[in-house]
């Protein structure tokens, strides 16, 4: 009953992940955030995109799917089915690691989705509220003093790993956690080869502004 239930979470949390939030909000507006800018459906490309406001209501959209597929909806299922005794970190690890596939692969989008740092986010400030404001932080500072969005966000992962590593006593969570991050990093692949030629973007404020 316990796998059942498991399985029930998986799916649902995948869904619930899966929402395409940039693709949705640039779409009411007309475009196909997918044929423009970086061709990603992350915040960041919204931000360029649609500008400051769009921009970041995708990603707290992002990052609130994540959160709420691991603090409520994993819980929920369970006490609405009635699976079982399971394992509240193995069903909230569950919950995590399909929420932030949803996002990466959506199943709406031929699966194709965003890079995952958002939910990362969100799924963390459920499992390891310390470990991701560690890692908000060196994001903020990095952002802050270079403009770019990608070393930052590849920066906090790697951060968000170690964060884990040293705060935290479990070592099943510690292992699913360098396993996203490692993803999260894959999928700025194409953001690193740019960082090291010199020719990836930064954000500009004043531009985006005037656009």
């Amino acid at each position: 009953m316990q796998i059942a239930g498991y399985a029930i979470v998986a799916f649902v949390a995948y869904l619930f992940g899966s929402i395409p939030t940039g693709f949705l909000v640039a779409k009411a507006k007309g475009i196909d955030i997918r044929t423009v800018g970086s061709k990603n459906m992350g915040a960041t490309n919204v931000f360029r995109t649609l500008g400051k406001g769009p921009g970041i209501f995708v990603l707290l959209a992002d990052a609130l799917k994540g959160y709420v597929a691991v603090a409520w909806v994993a819980d929920a299922l369970l006490r609405i089915f009635g699976f079982g005794n399971p394992d509240p970190q193995t069903t909230h690890l569950i919950a995590a690691i399909a929420a932030v596939l949803g996002h990466n692969y959506t199943c709406w989008l031929w699966f194709k989705g965003g890079k995952g740092i958002a939910t990362t986010a969100g799924v963390y400030f459920a499992l390891a509220p310390l470990s991701v404001s560690i890692a908000l932080g060196v994001w903020i500072i990095l952002f802050v003093t270079t403009r770019y969005v990608s070393l930052a966000s590849i920066a906090a992962a790697a951060t968000l790993a170690v964060a884990v590593w040293l705060t935290q006593s479990s070592i099943l969570l510690s292992i699913v956690t360098t396993a996203l991050c490692a993803m999260a990093i894959f999928k700025h692949k194409a953001n690193i080869q740019r960082l090291l030629a010199g020719t990836e973007n930064r954000i500009n404020f004043k531009k985006e502004k005037s656009a």
